[in-house]
């Protein structure tokens, strides 16, 4: 495993999710269960959709090096964009996350008190199908066909993922409420916006 690989993929990885539908997601979820029971859960949903993606990714990174490396510098750029265009909303796309997944989990299970094997398995399935097609995952897959390794994106981004999740399950409204959703965001932009340029750059060597 490369080291630096995986660092770049917890670096991308971590001020996208952050402020995103993981971190809410796992926040709701805690309240209705044990937090450790909800964190093992998310963690075996990021897991199978982590390794998804670095499956694909590293399926194009066996196409010709100069279209994937133009491939993943729009997919950074653009992705650097929308999270850049999306930070002046944070907040209320928080709100409304929140409320979604209130709706999803519902109100009948009490927290602390749920048993465990139906908190992991509705942990698993809200975070499953909630996060299918965002930013992360197509990071994630763009990591793993640019450097060709996708045993370090995975090592990268799961650990990224797991940090988030873990954080929205022990930290919750204290983190929310210390941190600027919109910096993070605006932070993650500038990292893939940097990823964009390094890709380009690519194009430009081969």
């Amino acid at each position: 495993m490369d080291l630096t690989v995986a660092l770049t993929a917890l670096a991308v990885i971590l001020p996208v999710e952050l402020p995103d539908k993981t971190f809410v997601a796992t926040l709701v979820l805690a309240t209705r269960f044990r937090p450790l029971q909800v964190w093992v859960g998310v963690a075996l949903a990021f897991a199978v959709q982590t390794a998804i993606a670095v499956t694909v990714g590293g399926l194009i990174a066996q196409l010709p090096r100069t279209p994937v490396l133009v491939l993943v510098a729009l997919l950074f750029a653009v992705g650097a964009v929308l999270l850049w265009r999306s930070a002046a909303g944070a907040d209320a796309e928080e709100a409304q996350t929140e409320a979604e997944v209130t709706a999803k989990v519902g109100a009948g299970a009490q927290t602390g008190r749920g048993h465990a094997l139906k908190a992991v398995g509705t942990s698993f399935v809200v975070l499953f199908l909630a996060e299918w097609g965002d930013l992360s995952q197509l990071f994630t897959a763009g990591l793993a066909a640019q450097t060709g390794d996708p045993v370090s994106v995975f090592a990268g981004a799961w650990l990224a993922l797991l940090l988030v999740s873990g954080a929205g399950a022990l930290l919750g409204r204290a983190l929310l409420a210390r941190l600027r959703l919109a910096t993070v965001r605006r932070i993650g932009a500038a990292v893939c916006a940097v990823l964009a340029v390094v890709s380009a750059a690519g194009v430009l060597g081969t």
